[in-house]
């Protein structure tokens, strides 16, 4: 079982920048392919990035280029940088892990955390 907590988020103007981070309960945490995934109201969750226990990344194309992800496996944790924030970024961002690794890095996430609200204004 791995316990994920998010922090990080809150209200910004748009071009603004914010910084998540995903803490892990699991020792283990390198072992893990680690990703970001958002839900605005009344949408679906959608993928944002992952980073791999390789430390390969890979974003959406709706962030790619304002967005970077990144991993600490001393610290356990796992960073997303946003920048150039937009309004359409406006989202509650969830972490996820999931032990196994697939072609696809968007699907086979087992833990998540609770999220973290995040809000641009225009």
């Amino acid at each position: 079982q791995v316990h994920l907590v998010e922090s990080g988020g809150g209200l910004v103007q748009a071009g603004g920048s914010l910084r998540l981070s995903c803490a892990a309960s699991e020792r283990t945490f390198s072992d893990y392919d680690m990703g970001w995934f958002r839900q605005a109201p009344g949408t679906e969750r959608e993928w944002v990035s992952t980073v791999t226990k390789r430390y390969a990344t890979s974003y959406a194309g709706s962030v790619k280029g304002r967005f970077t992800v990144s991993r600490d496996n001393v610290k356990n944790t796992m960073y997303l940088q946003m920048n150039s924030l937009k309004p359409e970024d406006t989202a509650v961002y969830y972490c996820a892990a999931r032990a196994r690794s697939f072609g696809d890095v968007t699907v086979g996430y087992v833990y998540w955390g609770q999220g973290t609200q995040v809000t641009v204004s225009s």
